[in-house]
């Protein structure tokens, strides 16, 4: 199965809590695991915790996916809100 295929299956039932939306949107501007941990004053292996939650959540297996996740919803007006 594409990741394509697995990004579009997985995402309907599922809305991220307020910091993992947080998470995602610094991921797709581009920020790293240190700086979204300074941005949001957590420790850096807690946003690796939350990266791998949101991956299993949608079927992401990078964040380059995730962002693509983001980014395509963000476009068509249904972005994690």
């Amino acid at each position: 199965m594409s990741a394509k295929r697995r990004l579009s299956d997985q995402d309907g039932a599922w809305a991220p809590s307020r910091r993992q939306r947080r998470v995602i949107e610094l991921v797709a501007q581009g920020l790293k695991n240190r700086e979204i941990a300074i941005e949001l004053g957590i420790a850096e292996p807690v946003v690796r915790k939350y990266l791998r939650e949101i991956y299993a959540k949608i079927g992401a297996s990078n964040r380059v996916e995730l962002a693509l996740w983001y980014w395509s919803r963000k476009q068509e007006g249904n972005a994690p809100q």
